[in-house]
């Protein structure tokens, strides 16, 4: 996947919220929780980093080109480079990262999201 297309992918998403902060890290929010930032585009090496599921971590950072994310890993985030994984694999990944995030939130802050139940 490019940068564009992992973009485009993550504001498909229900309440995803686009900031660009820390030096032109494009940050991906729901509810204002960061769900996934693509990193690294400043040095020509672009990233998706991205919440994972504590198995799913443990799988993914085994795998050439993902690796703990810097500063994040400790909550289970990874750093993929955007060939690493197939197109499908990793919006899944970011799909499943967006519910982990969402799930997070208050349920009031869900219904905003995703209207009532």
């Amino acid at each position: 996947m490019t940068p564009e297309t992992v973009e485009d992918f993550c504001l498909t998403l229900p309440g995803a919220m686009l900031s660009v902060q820390w030096g032109g890290a494009h940050v991906f929010k729901v509810g204002g929780k960061i769900f996934a930032i693509l990193a690294g585009m400043s040095r020509g090496e672009p990233e998706a980093w991205f919440k994972a599921s504590e198995f799913s971590y443990i799988l993914l950072v085994e795998q050439p080109g993902i690796r703990p994310a810097p500063y994040l890993a400790r909550a289970k985030w990874v750093a993929a480079a955007l060939d690493a994984l197939p197109a499908d694999d990793l919006q899944a990944y970011l799909r499943e990262a967006h519910r982990l995030v969402l799930a997070k939130l208050t349920r009031a802050a869900r219904a905003e999201i995703l209207g009532p139940a």
